[in-house]
């Protein structure tokens, strides 16, 4: 990425141009009024003598001049190449700014077709910037932006962008969105969140979709719209803030596991049992999870999206079921070998 947008440098270079041609014709039609007046030259003739003085292509005068107008010759020579040089050099940058700007366009291009199930980030302020980091994976996160600036951020911080409007069917189109898992609509008005979850569920209706809602009535209008989870920002903080006033150490370590900040190395992780899963029916005390893994399984989650919390050891483990657990990063790994990719 360039120090600054391919699109604000596109236009600067584009008002440098517009400059060098205003100045260009003023110089040209200063010597055009100077020959025909001062030396009695037809239109005509003071126009080419204009046009051979800027161009210094070295052909001889239409008719000798002497005294001031060889003078004035001298500062059409000096402004007008001047005036050239720089509207042909800001023309050349607007030529390579366009080349440039379509060469990374299809590279980035090129790179979200490589893509699937991945997530899909539309707006990259505030929320969304720290949404796509903490979703930074190796399936990979695509950024929707029509702000360049952002845009540009989202590029430096090593996310595939699609620089334009999200409530537009076409940005969500090349970002890959029916090919995607995950769609965040972090946008700032949920008139705007709304359009995007609609869109998305229209496009992939195997899509999860998280949305921002701001206004506490936009909540179920979201949720109707297709949103799986709808977040308000304000609700949540305020709960974090009243978690830390009452209970600080628990909220601290509830970051710890759920976003790994800090020193200790236990996260939570949730799984689906499949079908095939080996520990499929079997009790939690036949599956040996903990002896086998190390992780501490704290949740289990039914096809009736009820929870389970602290399951007992003959509690069954059926196909379909979230396991939620808790443990080191190896132990996560060795509980998804057994509960997951054992059964693949």
């Amino acid at each position: 990425m360039l120090s600054r947008s391919r699109a604000q440098a596109a236009l600067q270079s584009g008002g440098r141009v517009g400059l060098g041609l205003t100045i260009l014709a003023g110089i040209v039609a200063a010597g055009v009024s100077w020959f025909a007046i001062v030396e009695d030259f037809t239109i005509l003739e003071a126009l080419y003598q204009t046009v051979l003085t800027i161009s210094t292509v070295g052909f001889r005068e239409v008719h000798p001049i002497e005294g001031r107008s060889q003078l004035f010759t001298i500062f059409v020579i000096l402004f007008g190449v001047g005036a050239m040089l720089y509207t042909v050099t800001a023309l050349f940058e607007v030529v390579v700014e366009n080349q440039l700007g379509r060469i990374g366009r299809r590279r980035m291009e090129r790179r979200i077709s490589d893509l699937s199930g991945h997530a899909v980030v539309c707006g990259y302020g505030r929320v969304g910037r720290i949404v796509a980091r903490l979703l930074d994976t190796p399936v990979g996160v695509v950024v929707v932006d029509s702000n360049p600036e952002r845009a540009r951020a989202a590029a430096e911080a090593g996310f595939a962008v699609v620089e334009g409007d999200a409530t537009d069917d076409d940005a969500l189109e090349r970002a890959g969105l029916d090919r995607a898992r995950i769609l965040v609509s972090a946008l700032p008005t949920d008139a705007d969140n709304v359009y995007v979850v609609l869109s998305g569920r229209a496009a992939n209706a195997g899509l999860h979709i998280v949305a921002r809602a701001r206004a506490e009535a936009s909540e179920p209008k979201l949720a109707r719209a297709g949103a799986d989870r709808v977040i308000n920002p304000q609700e949540i903080g305020a709960r974090r803030i009243a978690a830390f006033a009452l209970q600080p150490a628990v909220s601290d370590f509830l970051d710890v596991v759920m976003h790994g900040a800090g020193a200790v190395e236990y996260r939570l992780e949730e799984l689906m049992l499949p079908q095939t899963a080996p520990v499929a029916g079997m009790s939690i005390r036949e599956a040996h999870i903990r002896d086998q893994t190390g992780a501490l399984l704290l949740a289990l989650r039914g096809t009736d999206a009820r929870f389970l919390t602290n399951p007992e050891p003959e509690t069954r483990l059926e196909p379909g079921m979230t396991v939620i657990a808790i443990g080191t990063n190896d132990q996560l790994d060795r509980l998804h070998r057994v509960v997951h990719d054992a059964g693949d």
